[in-house]
């Protein structure tokens, strides 16, 4: 959904919107607002992946190039000297995308640089990793650092919260990479979805933000850790100072998405991760004047000014593909009553997947997994 919402934000101003995919055929290419479908193959190497972008050139003239995902992110940062000659993107220090998604390198840095952030340690093998999650103690959040090292499990979640030893145990075996050491042992902070603070911004020249926003996860999918399922847009002051100092004494350029949790325990907001690309919520922040930071962005690389742009409080955002899931295993465990549920999807905003002028990627999505998604709601219906 987030292909999908790039290319309803630009689209609507008549921005045209190239995706590329692996799947022409999957339910956002169904958009009004897509001019195209670019399908490239998953299975090339790194170097291969870059020139089939830069081949793309002649076909769609001087376009933006925006990444969405970690792996495109840190890819188009490694290269973007070359790509910056057939396309327009933010041009950060080098690395320095690559230092942001490792979440090895992004704990240095907040040590470094005095920022809150949860205690976390790197075991080099498995016997460490079984004492320092020994005197981490349970409940343990277990993350794969690195996100381009792939786990010896493909379907392994990047963040797991294990409770038992032996549930630590497997999860190592099953998210630790065979190519290099990558799992992170990280403190647990107590506290529901609620206690995560989001902040997604545009930074220009000298790591200045154009536009910063924050707000409030409610729901999301794991159903406690993982991307938003229900967001809605608050002012904090504290996130937000943290995570702009943070991008400008990295001088960084671009569309960033961060991640912080508040920990009642000391009263500070700890930073959790930084997303070096677009986030896929980002449309839950939209000023009232309608710039986001697709908007934003596409206005500072095309030499034009962005207006100042001002938080819509309580503004909410829902992605009603994953949230009845969500809904129902919070039910399944008593935390969350199925009227309680439909009580909060009152004021929606904006969806990830209906729009009234652009219905079809939401009914192609229906057709694919909407059916699963009701049957879950009926078995939690009573709960």
């Amino acid at each position: 959904h987030c292909a999908l919402a790039v290319a309803r934000s630009a689209g609507r101003l008549g921005v045209p919107v190239h995706s590329v995919c692996t799947d022409p055929g999957e339910p956002a290419m169904r958009s009004r607002y897509i001019t195209s479908a670019v399908r490239i193959a998953p299975d090339l190497t790194e170097e291969a992946w870059v020139q089939a972008l830069i081949a793309l050139r002649p076909r769609l003239g001087r376009a933006i190039l925006l990444p969405v995902d970690d792996l495109a992110a840190v890819t188009v940062g490694d290269h973007q000297d070359r790509l910056a000659e057939p396309f327009l993107l933010p041009l950060a220090p080098e690395g320095i995308r690559r230092r942001l998604a490792s979440k090895r390198e992004l704990h240095a840095l907040c040590l470094r640089l005095d920022l809150p952030t949860p205690v976390s340690s790197f075991p080099a093998d498995e016997s460490e990793f079984i004492a320092h999650v020994a005197a981490a103690g349970y409940p343990v959040v277990l993350k794969r650092s690195d996100p381009w090292l792939p786990p010896r499990n493909p379907s392994a979640p990047s963040v797991f919260i294990a409770r038992t030893p032996e549930d630590a145990l497997q999860a190592y075996r099953e998210m630790e990479s065979d190519v290099a050491p990558q799992l992170m042992v990280q403190e647990y902070i107590p506290g529901d979805s609620d206690s995560v603070w989001m902040f997604n911004g545009y930074a220009g020249d000298g790591g200045r933000c154009l536009c910063a926003f924050t707000a409030r996860k409610l729901r999301q999918r794991g159903p406690r850790t993982g991307p938003t399922t229900l967001g809605e847009c608050a002012g904090n002051e504290t996130v937000s100072k943290a995570a702009q100092r943070l991008l400008a004494e990295l001088d960084y350029r671009g569309i960033v998405d961060m991640g912080f949790r508040y920990d009642r325990r000391d009263g500070l907001y700890k930073l959790l991760d930084v997303n070096p690309r677009l986030g896929s919520t980002f449309r839950l922040f939209t000023a009232g004047n309608g710039i986001d930071v697709v908007r934003a962005m596409h206005l500072d690389l095309t030499a034009r000014p962005v207006p100042p742009s001002q938080l819509t409080p309580g503004r909410r955002w829902l992605d009603e593909r994953s949230d009845p899931v969500t809904a129902v295993q919070l039910g399944r465990e008593g935390s969350l009553r199925f009227r309680a549920w439909t009580r909060s999807l009152r004021g929606i905003d904006e969806a990830a997947w209906w729009a009234g002028d652009d219905p079809r990627p939401f009914f192609a999505m229906c057709a694919q997994s909407g059916a699963p998604a009701v049957r879950m709601i009926a078995g939690g219906r009573g709960r």
